[in-house]
């Protein structure tokens, strides 16, 4: 028995934003007193070109990031792809509480991604990878917090507690 959740950043403003940018750029370059000419480019090194194709190549390696998190009777299983390639399982046995708690992604952790808490409270990290105000909240026997946002918050709750019921877990609330 099993619950599984893949995330990833959908981020489809910033790509509105990026070309309007591009078209910004792109009119100056080409249209400003003529234009640049070829020459011109080629000493500055394409740098125009290359302001308009590498944040689109950022954002597009960001959207690629996926998140997997796991809940089982070991414990708490999750994933950040790329920067972990391996899942990493919080057994039941270091978690205090396990709750669905209510966030402001902006206001409490500034933003979106792989995030800490603000407000020098360091012990606070978080996964929001998604737009929604409830996640999965964790805290541990050692003061630590993690938060991982949910697309399916209802089917991790009914899992919650059908898991706390089935195996007497104590730390799901």
């Amino acid at each position: 028995m099993e619950f599984e959740e893949r995330q990833s950043l959908k981020l489809w403003w910033l790509y509105v934003l990026l070309a309007i940018d591009a078209v910004m750029v792109f009119s100056i370059v080409l249209f400003d007193k003529g234009g640049m000419r070829f020459e011109t480019l080629k000493a500055s090194y394409f740098a125009p070109f290359w302001a308009v194709l590498l944040p689109f190549a950022i954002i597009y390696l960001l959207q690629k990031n996926k998140m997997t998190l796991q809940i089982s009777a070991e414990g708490i299983s999750y994933k950040y792809f790329p920067f972990q390639t391996k899942l990493k399982l919080l057994s039941w046995d270091n978690i205090e509480k396990v709750y669905i708690n209510k966030y402001d992604a902006l206001g409490d952790y500034g933003g979106f991604g792989v995030r800490s808490r603000l407000w020098f409270k360091f012990n606070d990290k978080a996964y929001l990878l998604n737009d929604k105000d409830k996640g999965l909240q964790i805290e541990f026997k050692d003061g630590k917090k993690l938060l991982f946002s949910s697309n399916r918050i209802d089917e991790m709750e009914m899992f919650l507690m059908n898991l706390k019921t089935r195996y007497n877990i104590q730390a799901i609330q």
